[in-house]
């Protein structure tokens, strides 16, 4: 039983890790961006998508991911997605141009479409619902959360030390080492549904749809609001959604079976998700940017000046399930996001000659809280209830939701920043000498963390308005449905 107990655990800390790998990649290219825009002559605008590529594909093969999972096997889509995972890792940090790079963030992001899902789905049929559960997606909510904080830090000591090539290849070892352990490790996890039919008319048309929405939304900017390409990919986005819908209506075995939104809490944890994954990848966009070009940090430096984010992250994340326990998710989503909109207001005061002490430390404290509690908060609330063999399908879900709301965010949040310095300057034209470029630029950062205030806001009234309180104890009805077979 001890023995069990402790394989249980090993098992958590590997998949951790695994997801580690996935978020971390998320942010871990901030810091270099200055010095992948030097090496490739790049513009902020092509340079934001090397983020972007990396979440959208992520995003937008998500639910294919993880109904796959469900349908194929567990273990085998894990440990298939971990090996493209480092393979692509590798090609990445081989990348000869800017446009290549971000072809190769493209396939990095879909190899994490099918990692991230099965891993997730691994931890929900390994654990029991109630405590033991929330205690493992305590782990699970801290390092999806922490990771993002983590990989600046990361990044920063890589690209002044190795260079901005090495934050690729640092995943190489961590993928062979997940994908041989994975192997030893985890339980064959076969799929639990009768049938492989999957779903490929839906699977195409929603990630066609999520791609194209996002890509007319980083254009428009550039392009306008009302130019005929944006109003293209906006509308051919709209259609394909509207088709997928009807597809999965019809179709005797859905990709996305609607009833699973039918588990209020499912529906509600992953409308509060996007909004808050929204304002918080932007965050750390933005604040890297900042450090960097306005305060002239080092790389090394703009990273430790992230550490405290991950530590206030731990200490919160680890005690969420005792209070989880005490009087359920609900309460915690609904304060949460308010500090972490706290800490977006905070960034909308940042100066041009600031300093750490008063323009950054408070707010990343406040950004530790609120992400603590946030992520691990609504990852129980978005899992709890599920059937095992829909289990997939709600890691998938959930992290759509992270991943479209993460991209959907940083290209509205990236838009206004921009059109924003443009109006300043262009008001300022008149007198010169009151304009620096550091002004201008910073003046479109406040304007994009006031933004992302609201959409903090917006996520705690959600929680609020559509989550059902549920107090998670030792026992309850829904342990039998969603209790696990994997022991």
């Amino acid at each position: 039983m001890v023995q069990k107990a402790r394989n249980h655990w090993l098992i958590l800390v590997l998949l951790a890790l695994a997801q580690f790998m996935v978020v971390l990649d998320v942010s871990i290219v901030n810091v270099a961006l200055p010095a992948v825009e030097k090496a490739f002559h790049m513009t902020q605008t092509s340079l934001q998508w090397i983020v972007t590529a990396y979440t959208l594909a992520f995003g937008g093969f998500l639910l294919l991911g993880g109904r796959a999972a469900d349908l194929f096997g567990r273990r085998r889509l894990f440990i298939i997605g971990t090996i493209v995972f480092g393979v692509a890792s590798l090609l990445d940090g081989l990348a000869q141009s800017g446009t290549m790079l971000i072809a190769l963030r493209a396939a990095q992001g879909l190899a994490a479409a099918f990692m991230s899902p099965a891993a997730l789905s691994i931890v929900l049929v390994t654990y029991r619902e109630g405590h033991e559960r929330n205690t493992a997606l305590s782990v699970w909510g801290a390092v999806a959360s922490g990771g993002a904080a983590a990989g600046v830090l990361l990044g920063g000591i890589i690209t002044e030390y190795l260079g901005w090539r090495w934050n690729f290849f640092i995943n190489v070892p961590v993928a062979i080492l997940v994908a041989t352990f994975a192997f030893r490790w985890l339980p064959a996890h076969e799929s639990e549904e009768t049938h492989n039919d999957l779903d490929l008319p839906g699977a195409v048309s929603v990630t066609a749809a999520l791609m194209l929405l996002v890509y007319g939304i980083v254009e428009a900017p550039s392009h306008g609001w009302t130019a005929g390409s944006t109003l293209s990919y906006l509308g051919i986005a709209i259609a394909l959604l509207v088709f997928f819908v009807w597809n999965e209506l019809r179709v005797k075995n859905p990709l996305v079976p609607f009833k699973i939104f039918r588990i209020r809490n499912v529906t509600g944890a992953n409308l509060t998700m996007m909004p808050i994954v929204a304002g918080m990848f932007s965050t750390f966009f933005f604040i890297s940017l900042y450090t960097q070009t306005v305060l002239g940090y080092s790389p090394v430096k703009t990273g430790l000046s992230f550490l405290v984010i991950p530590v206030v992250i731990a200490i919160i994340a680890t005690n969420v399930p005792r209070v989880v326990k005490k009087i359920g998710f609900k309460p915690i989503l609904m304060v949460a996001p308010l500090f972490t909109a706290a800490a977006l207001f905070w960034f909308s005061h940042i100066r041009v000659g600031g300093n750490f002490v008063h323009d950054l430390l408070p707010g990343f404290i406040l950004m530790g809280i609120g992400m603590g509690g946030t992520f691990v908060a609504v990852t129980i609330a978005a899992t709890s209830g599920v059937p095992a063999r829909e289990s997939g399908l709600a890691s998938g879900i959930l992290n759509t939701s992270q991943q479209v709301g993460g991209a959907l965010g940083l290209a509205i949040l990236t838009g206004l920043a921009t059109s924003a310095t443009t109006r300043f300057v262009h008001n300022l034209s008149t007198a010169p000498n009151k304009l620096t470029p550091a002004l201008a630029e910073v003046h479109g950062f406040h304007t994009a963390f006031l933004v992302g205030t609201c959409f903090m806001l917006g996520a705690s009234l959600l929680a609020t308005v559509l989550l059902k309180q549920s107090k998670r104890t030792a026992k309850g009805p829904q342990e039998e449905t969603a209790a696990v077979g994997m022991h």
